[in-house]
């Protein structure tokens, strides 16, 4: 069985989200795949992003993240460069955007420690950006 791992925040949950958790899920259609999903500790996003206004703490965004059929188990992570170590897995599968210097590393651990990574495709019209301007109007 192949163990897939995803890491984000998670607070402006969407199809573009759940999407991802489905297509990481599929990413071996022939094989049993387990999908694990970190969800980023609201400390830290606001350590590292001040500014951002959080609507859902870290316990109801894990709820809503396991309450996804493709998702297998759900942990909370603080910086994905070092939690990416502690966590046994197969495949690291990110999106498109997930590329500031944290995720680099961890992409770099991947690569040093026989761990597959895998780029799954934005979904096109939806962003957390996005939803965050619709809720200004």
């Amino acid at each position: 069985m192949k163990t897939i791992l995803t890491f984000g925040v998670y607070d402006m949950l969407h199809i573009g989200h759940v999407l991802l958790f489905k297509h990481a899920k599929e990413l071996f259609p022939n094989e049993e795949c387990r999908l694990v999903v970190a969800v980023q500790n609201s400390e830290n996003v606001l350590k590292y992003k001040p500014e951002a206004k959080m609507v859902y703490s870290t316990d109801e965004r894990i709820f809503m993240v396991s309450s996804i059929c493709y998702v297998d188990h759900v942990i909370t992570y603080d910086d994905v460069d070092v939690d990416i170590k502690n966590v046994a897995f197969d495949v690291f599968a990110k999106g498109p955007d997930q590329n500031h210097v944290g995720f680099q590393r961890a992409e770099e651990w991947c690569r040093q420690n026989g761990k597959q990574v895998v780029v799954i495709p934005r979904t096109e019209g939806i962003s957390s950006t996005l939803l965050r301007e619709y809720r200004k109007l």
